[in-house]
């Protein structure tokens, strides 16, 4: 088992790892294939592999600390960017707020059954979320019948 890297050894494979293009600093090493984030090996730590995302490492390095309780947007919006000028600590709610969560949601014109989500057809839930208003009167018949039989 390899010990903990030295913060030499890992600042070494950082800038291994890292292709400068004119806007953003690329990171070419591991990328989470759910997250898109990249990684950084930071060897053995008590038996367990330890990782550390690499936009965070860059801040850390070329920056300074995180402050405790914030997030580091991509200001980009490239997670694979660990270019500090593209990157600002920010609370959990800006991050969300700024980012494109829920985009994909917004783009949609029709629900899954295919009923279109127009101004008369959509109902918005208290959370904040569209519904479609006939395949929630669908699910509101059936829940009925259903308590009805109980």
């Amino acid at each position: 088992m390899r010990k903990l890297k030295t913060k030499k050894e890992l600042i070494t494979r950082f800038w291994a790892r890292l292709e400068k293009t004119t806007y953003c600093w690329v990171w070419r090493g591991c990328i989470h294939k759910g997250t898109g984030y990249g990684l950084l090996y930071a060897g053995q730590f008590s038996g367990r592999r330890k990782q550390v995302l690499a936009h965070r490492f860059a801040y850390e390095l070329l920056v300074g600390p995180i402050p405790e309780g914030l997030q580091i947007d991509h200001l980009c919006r490239n997670r694979a960017c660990v270019n500090p000028e593209h990157l600002e600590p920010v609370t959990c709610g800006e991050n969300i707020r700024r980012g494109e969560t829920g985009k994909w949601e917004k783009d949609r014109t029709h629900c899954p059954y295919g009923h279109a989500y127009s101004v008369a057809n959509t109902y918005t839930t208290k959370g904040g979320k569209r519904q479609c208003r006939q395949c929630k009167l669908r699910r509101d018949r059936v829940y009925k019948a259903k308590k009805k039989k109980e």
